[in-house]
């Protein structure tokens, strides 16, 4: 065999692989997000880490991950739902939080996954060490830039997040002089969330959701939203990008969890997501 013919067989191996990462969802993407809001006077940026499920980016130090989000140069981490699995450990997903914390104001809301575990206290309890306990119907509040900032977060599931107390906390508690962000794991609970709204006369200004992975299977134009989403079933109508509903934007990331978690049901064409969001003055 010439050399010539050796190196176009591994140049067209080469391509393929990469044509196949891209496929299936292997490389991390960077998705921007903007919000325009009365109440800042300047710009503050967000990012917004969903579904982690505890995939490592770069390896067991998060190296990856942690160098976009030090690219991003965010004012504020938000941990969404699922950093965890429903099995498996918690040391990938801890390293980032300790990661983030020692350099950014930071929240977190649990997900479903993290519902399911019965060493679910044991985690919360090492990341309120960290100074990240999870939000169950409170908020943190911070200064950013002359603005304030309240993240308020729920459990997720139905029985304390939307038809329990948690919610109705934290729209007791809402202050329209903040940007009044909420982490609610699941998307498909927005409408209930905007009828509470509705019920109070005041809204959350942004809730960052994910759970429905970018609808795992995705085909550009024809499958935007993706094949199947955990509780909205097939065809489903949000399971990435970002929505308006009256007063409020829903944020929907497709998460981070990586194809080696999921080798059994691949995402395709569905990149993980990180998402950065700014809320810039209206």
């Amino acid at each position: 065999m010439s050399k010539l013919k050796k190196r176009l067989i591994v140049t067209g191996a080469a391509l393929l692989i990469i044509v196949l990462l891209e496929i299936w969802g292997y490389w991390l993407k960077i998705e921007n997000y903007t919000v325009h809001s009365e109440k800042v006077t300047e710009p503050v940026r967000i990012v917004f880490i969903s579904d982690l499920h505890n995939c490592t980016y770069g390896g067991s130090d998060q190296s990856e991950i942690w160098e976009a989000i030090q690219s991003a140069e965010p004012d504020m981490v938000l941990f969404g739902g699922d950093v965890i699995d429903m099995f498996g450990g918690y040391d990938n997903a801890l390293t980032l939080m300790e990661l983030v914390k020692e350099s950014y104001p930071c929240a977190y809301a649990a997900g479903n996954h993290e519902q399911m575990r019965s060493d679910r206290k044991e985690f919360w309890e090492k990341a309120s060490a960290l100074g990240i306990p999870p939000l169950t119907g409170t908020y943190t509040e911070t200064d950013i830039k002359g603005s304030k900032v309240r993240v308020y977060g729920i459990e997720d599931t139905l029985e304390y997040g939307i038809n329990g107390t948690q919610l109705e906390n934290c729209y007791d508690t809402l202050d329209t002089g903040c940007i009044n962000i909420l982490l609610n794991h699941k998307p498909e609970q927005m409408d209930d969330i905007t009828a509470l709204a509705a019920e109070y006369g005041r809204s959350f200004d942004i809730v960052l959701s994910g759970h429905a992975h970018g609808g795992q299977w995705r085909l550009p134009v024809i499958l935007e939203q993706g094949l199947y989403a955990p509780d909205q079933g097939l065809f489903p109508e949000r399971t990435n990008g970002m929505y308006s509903y009256g007063a409020a934007t829903l944020i929907i990331s497709r998460g981070l969890a990586r194809p080696m978690r999921m080798i059994f049901i691949p995402r395709i064409f569905n990149r993980p997501e990180l998402s950065v969001i700014e809320i810039q003055p209206e």
